[in-house]
C-alpha cells in the first residue's frame, strides 16, 4: 500500500468521478439526481441526506476541477498544486478521526453535516494534496489507449500501470500490437 486506505478510497472516488464525464464514459455517467445516489452509495458515502439538482451540478463541476489536477499533473508540480489548493481551499476543513460502516479508524476532512460537495472537496481534494506532497504525481495518468480519454491512479510498485482497465483497453492494445507483429512476420517471410 502506497498510502493510507483513505487516501486510497477517495482516489479511487476521484477516478470514478472523472470517469462518469461524457468524454471518458461516451454518455453522461451522472445524468441525474439517482445516478449521483447510485454513485454516492457505490462509493459508501457518509451522512448522506437527499441528493439534489444542486449536489448534481456541484459534484459536475467538482469533477471538471479534478480532471484539471490529473491534466496537470503531467506538466510539474506548481500547477497541480495551485489547483488542489483552490479545491481544499473552497472548503471548511474539520479533521476527524472516524471508524464507521466497517471500516478501521480513518480521517475525515468534512464537517459534519457538510454540503455532498464539500464532502467530496475536502476528502477527495486532502487524497491529491497527499499524492503531490508524496511526490508521487506521477502516478495520475490518463490511459495510453489512443481512443480512451479515462483516467487511473497507478498505485503499482513498479508504477507500470498504462490503461485504465487491463480488460478493455489493456487487451485491447495488446491484440492490436500482436496482431501488427504478425503482419509484419508473415510480410517478412513472403519477401
Amino acid at each position: 500500500m502506497i498510502f493510507t486506505h483513505d487516501t486510497e478510497h477517495a482516489l479511487a472516488i476521484v477516478v470514478d468521478l472523472i470517469n462518469t464525464a461524457p468524454e471518458a464514459a461516451g454518455t453522461e455517467g451522472l445524468g441525474g439526481t439517482d445516478e449521483l445516489r447510485a454513485f454516492l452509495d457505490r462509493h459508501r458515502f457518509s451522512d448522506v441526506r437527499e441528493v439534489t439538482g444542486r449536489d448534481l451540478a456541484e459534484f459536475r463541476e467538482l469533477r471538471e476541477r479534478f480532471r484539471a489536477v490529473f491534466g496537470a499533473a503531467g506538466a510539474g508540480t506548481a500547477g497541480a498544486v495551485r489547483l488542489v489548493n483552490e479545491i481544499i481551499g473552497a472548503v471548511r476543513a474539520t479533521p476527524r478521526l472516524t471508524d464507521h460502516d466497517g471500516y478501521d479508524w480513518h480521517v475525515h476532512f468534512h464537517a459534519p453535516g457538510a454540503p455532498m460537495s464539500e464532502h467530496l472537496a475536502a476528502d477527495c481534494g486532502m487524497a491529491l494534496a497527499y499524492v503531490v506532497a508524496a511526490g508521487e504525481l506521477d502516478r495520475l495518468r490518463t490511459c495510453e489507449a489512443p481512443d480512451c480519454s479515462r483516467v487511473l491512479v497507478d498505485l503499482s510498485r513498479n508504477r507500470c500501470r498504462r490503461y485504465c482497465d487491463s480488460r478493455t483497453c489493456g487487451n485491447r492494445m495488446h491484440v492490436a500490437a500482436y496482431r501488427a507483429r504478425r503482419r509484419e512476420a508473415e510480410a517478412e517471410g513472403a519477401r
